[in-house]
């Protein structure tokens, strides 16, 4: 150990778990150094010295930054140095901030920014829990007012038991896999993929993993013992009695009664009307109160809100608590892409298209772990004019993170790759929003992959819940909207078919939440879904027969390895020919399996190429007969192509009368022959038919 070296270390499930810091990164407010296995993680916590000045949210920035020598890796491309995250590195970005930011002040508006980088990667172990760990411990470590340290472990079900922190290679075979992060007092964040699980084994894996978490937690505070500086103090909050009163004799009980029949344009033209009679009414000549004037505005109209649903029980738009907003649906009603569908609940509506491709349309994926290729994936978009404003069009977190979760929530339900030989894309694009736009995904996804016919095992749907929770009084809700998720508690988005679970993610904002209030949100969850997978099924309730007719075809055939070069021919000529002829695409598998795919945009086509393929790797036997061509003539007999690279000798002996076989035959011929036999040489001899 080096002199300014601090450390603690605990085992966790199988995994043992140290965190050191005193040596890197000393100028950051917080740095430490995080190992688990060979995996290394330096997370470093930085705030600026200065608050943000006319800024209601705080500025908080989580970057994970992968290296690729972490894994003796050099980078691609022509400058050889790492570029914008991965897609990977962005969604665990994603993963780290949802259980860091409830535990920061609500009044702190200094930039602070938590670094995490990888400097040693470990393949068996999972990067997304150490990654919270490594995070939290820097923060708690330096003098930024964060309030709770955070824990964060992985369990997966193998073989019905759950297991805390299961290496990589378990995980891959688990039914359920489930990343769970809190502080000792209560869960913050849950992210799940599962196998059609139950809500039960949900919550016990939940319970399991919260109880690992207070051993990290105790972890961190350890090392925070030792060396942790002192905490700076929280911004206070802003007061003022005399424009609280005013504003709340504005406000009375308008915003309960005018929020109950409203829908979003109404709602945002009410508060927007609403706040500018505040500022006429509060704000001083000289404007110096005005971000004052702001602050407390929305401080008093997000606890009226609240207090509506919570102890009223009262929603903005009018729905009990569990009531799902109206659902329409429609598919194929785009008429080239391979499968459509229009899912819209609400003010919320998602197109989802499936397109169908070959093995050369599976996506390369090239980071820390080994090169591998996807042949599913799940793209999400969210433009401006989905809520009604403009802006730049792109790819960001939100698209990402989003997309992830409605691939993680259709996957276990795709076919096997031996049945569906396709490669295949979801595209969900967000055409209105007013909350819950992921999960409306997942819905029209569904919908559009029946409509495709891609053979799902089970159709899936997906809602977001909400909680409000106050001095031990809450409600959970059921299809939240904007406004619920913004001023809620909980965001908790949970998506499965009639049979389990297959994706949770779930967002708290408090502590507080119980077992007893999970169980009840995992139970109100399970009665909304079903509800609108019922709705689903009435537009379309199994997959098509057959795939759309502008769908490619594509079949797997299985040749001995040992015959994949007669089909490549010298320098590709036989597969070069046979997709020439047939107008069919083949590919072969890189491996030694003999696997070979064969794709077409007809049916004709592909079983041309298919038959061409059988004919030329097919071993022929004695006895069989082929109707065949003579490509060489002899004094003694012919030499006859009776498949793609096999030929035969019809030699005169076999003639009743013996011939000048140059005078009998002429190249170019069709002749019936049937095989005679085949020597150790594997010479074939020929005889003709009867």
């Amino acid at each position: 150990m080096l002199t300014n070296e601090k450390s603690s270390s605990k085992v966790i499930g199988d995994k043992n778990i140290t965190i050191k810091t005193g040596v890197m990164a000393k100028q950051a407010n917080g740095s430490v150094l995080v190992e688990c296995g060979s995996l290394t993680l330096l997370a470093t916590a930085v705030m600026s010295k200065e608050p943000k000045v006319g800024i209601n949210f705080f500025p908080l920035t989580i970057e994970y930054s992968e290296k690729m020598y972490a894994s003796g890796k050099i980078p691609g491309g022509f400058f050889k140095r790492e570029a914008r995250p991965t897609t990977d590195a962005t969604l665990i970005a994603r993963l780290i901030d949802r259980p860091i930011r409830p535990c920061f002040p609500k009044t702190l508006k200094n930039d602070v920014q938590v670094i995490i980088t990888v400097l040693s990667n470990d393949i068996d172990v999972c990067q997304e829990s150490i990654s919270i760990i490594a995070a939290s411990a820097a923060l708690s470590c330096s003098d930024i007012p964060f309030t709770n340290s955070v824990g964060a472990v992985v369990v997966g079900e193998h073989n019905g038991e759950l297991i805390i922190n299961p290496s990589n290679d378990i995980l891959q075979e688990c039914s359920l896999n489930i990343v769970v992060a809190g502080t000792k007092e209560a869960i913050l964040m849950v992210e799940a993929g599962a196998n059609e699980v139950s809500e039960e084994t949900v919550i016990k894996a939940i319970a399991l993993g919260h109880e690992s978490i207070k051993e990290i937690v105790a972890l961190q505070e350890e090392l925070v013992a030792q060396a942790g500086k002192p905490k700076l103090p929280a911004p206070a909050d802003i007061v003022d009695d005399e424009i609280e009163n005013k504003i709340n004799a504005i406000l009375a009980d308008r915003v309960e009664k005018n929020l109950q029949d409203g829908n979003k344009k109404e709602t945002e033209l009410f508060f927007e009307n609403l706040s500018e009679e505040v500022i006429t009414a509060c704000v001083d000549e000289t404007k110096e109160n005005l971000e004052t004037v702001k602050h407390i505005f929305n401080k008093l109209k997000k606890a009226k809100i609240r207090n509506a649903i919570i102890v009223n029980k009262v929603r903005p738009d009018g729905r009990k608590l569990d009531e799902i907003r109206p659902i329409e649906s429609q598919v194929s009603i785009l008429p080239t892409p391979h499968g459509s569908a229009l899912f819209t609940r609400g003010e919320t509506q998602s197109l989802g298209v499936v397109t169908l491709g070959t093995s050369r349309d599976e996506q390369m994926i090239d980071g820390l772990e080994e090169t591998y290729t996807k042949d599913y994936y799940f793209h999400y978009n969210f433009p401006p004019y989905s809520v009604g404003e403009t802006g730049r069009i792109g790819t960001g977190r939100r698209e990402l993170g989003h997309g992830a979760l409605a691939e993680r929530s259709l996957k276990p339900v795709l076919p096997e790759k031996d049945k569906f030989p396709y490669t295949i894309r979801i595209v969900s694009e967000i055409l209105e929003s007013n909350g819950s736009s992921s999960m409306a995904s997942v819905c029209s996804g569904t919908l559009s992959l029946m409509d495709c016919g891609v053979p799902i095992k089970a159709p899936v749907s997906g809602i977001a819940m909400g909680l409000l929770i106050e001095d031990g009084n809450y409600s959970i809700l059921s299809d939240i909207q904007g406004l619920e998720d913004h001023y809620g508690d909980m965001d908790f988005k949970v998506a499965g078919t009639e049979k389990g679970i297959t994706s949770l993610q779930l967002d708290i904002k408090v502590s507080g939440l119980s077992q007893q209030i999970l169980k009840e949100a995992l139970e109100q969850a399970k009665k909304g879904r079903l509800h609108i997978l019922s709705k689903m099924l009435e537009t379309i309730n199994q997959p098509r027969v057959d795939i759309s007719e502008n769908a490619p075809r594509i079949e797997h055939v299985t040749i001995d390895p040992d015959k994949i070069g007669l089909l490549i021919g010298p320098g590709g000529k036989m597969i070069k020919s046979i997709q020439e002829e047939t107008g069919a695409t083949i590919n072969i598998a890189n491996d030694s399996s003999g696997l070979v795919c064969v794709s077409s945009q007809n049916k004709e086509s592909l079983e041309a190429a298919i038959n061409k393929i059988v004919l030329l790797t097919k071993d022929v036997e004695a006895g069989e007969e082929y109707v065949g061509k003579i490509i060489k003539v002899m004094p003694y007999g012919a030499f006859i192509e009776v498949l793609p690279g096999k030929e035969g000798l019809l030699h005169v002996s076999t003639f009743k009368d013996r011939v000048n076989a140059e005078e009998f035959f002429t190249e170019g011929q069709s002749i019936t022959v049937v095989i005679k036999e085949i020597d150790k040489q594997n010479r074939i001899s020929l005889k003709p038919k009867e």
